[in-house]
């Protein structure tokens, strides 16, 4: 990668401001000008994390990592050091593809019957949540044209893995939610693997700035779980987007006093409930106040919905929580 990119890149975005935009803040100033905080790395219960804006550095004197802006991203989000700048790059707007990516396939979602009766099937019949996920829907097979009309590069396209080699979409018949410099696709048919997000980190939790200052909080592992509960009403739900939570994700769930209901699938083969104990356990020994929620047999939140459960029997299950 060209380095005067990276030298520009690393000018165009101070450390401090991507840290702050990351919900890190300082605790106490030093000689210098420099800062000290806790650090967003790994769990930490006392100041650690030395920031030096004027260089652009930071250091862990807990878990002794440290360097630029970019080896923060690379640490944070957990991908390598090309993601991590082309996070870097869709962060400080140098290509404000997936916001564009995004209102496209919203565009697509009402003009399509099949996408609209698969929400339908999985139980989102409200307008409300369509625009409050800003849910879309990829037919497949026009994404590119769409993009190169707004003059976007091929090369940038397909390095953000929308296009494939040959320059096909590749997201083909999914509907589309978007996340936190991210994409995650539903397929809506079972000829196709049912998962798909661009080669990026995950990001955070679900919505996170929107439930974070709930003293109760709902964990569910999938987006149409939320989507289900958001339109039940419970809008202290956020999402993992799996069962195991990356670092990230564990720290925001420690970040304040809380307490955090588990509703994890209740898989055949005890997968879901599995990591809910888990994670249980870990945010125990963290002083978080943690409860795993038993759904009935085989049944996730999405399905308890689209089955016939209701707010009130749902609510009765987080009560009877462990």
């Amino acid at each position: 990668m060209n380095r005067k990119i990276i030298d520009e890149l690393k000018q165009q975005i101070p450390l401090l401001d991507y840290l702050q935009a990351h919900d890190w803040q300082p605790a106490r100033s030093i000689r210098g000008g420099r800062l000290m905080g806790l650090c967003p790395l790994h769990t930490d219960h006392k100041p650690s994390f030395l920031v030096d804006p004027g260089q652009n550095l930071f250091y862990c004197y807990g878990c002794t990592r440290g360097g630029d802006v970019i080896r923060f991203a690379e640490l944070y989000h957990q991908v390598k050091f090309t993601q991590a700048v082309a996070l870097l790059r869709e962060w400080c707007g140098v290509t404000p593809l997936l916001e564009e990516v995004t209102n496209f396939y919203r565009m697509q979602l009402s003009q399509h019957r099949e996408a609209v009766a698969y929400l339908e099937r999985r139980g989102l019949h409200v307008p409300e949540i369509i625009e409050h996920m800003r849910i879309g829907y990829a037919p497949g097979r026009c994404l590119r044209a769409w993009l190169n009309q707004l003059g976007f590069p091929l090369p940038a396209v397909r390095q953000a893995g929308l296009v494939d080699a040959n320059g096909c979409d590749a997201y083909i018949h999914r509907i589309v939610f978007p996340l936190e410099g991210n994409l995650y696709g539903r397929s809506i048919q079972d000829s196709a693997p049912p998962h798909r997000f661009l080669p990026a980190s995950k990001g955070g939790l679900y919505a996170w700035e929107q439930v974070r200052r709930f003293p109760e909080i709902i964990l569910v592992e999938g987006l149409f779980d939320y989507a289900v509960l958001w339109q039940a009403g419970f809008h202290n739900v956020t999402c993992s987007l799996g069962n195991h939570l990356n670092a990230r994700q564990f720290l925001q769930l420690c970040d304040g006093a809380r307490t955090v209901y588990l509703a994890f699938d209740a898989d055949t083969d005890g997968s879901g409930q599995q990591a809910a104990q888990q994670i249980s356990r870990r945010l125990w020994a963290q002083g978080v106040s943690a409860r795993r929620v038993s759904m009935p047999d085989g049944q996730d939140p999405n399905g308890f919905f689209v089955q016939g459960g209701d707010a009130r029997q749902f609510q009765s299950l987080l009560e009877a929580a462990r």
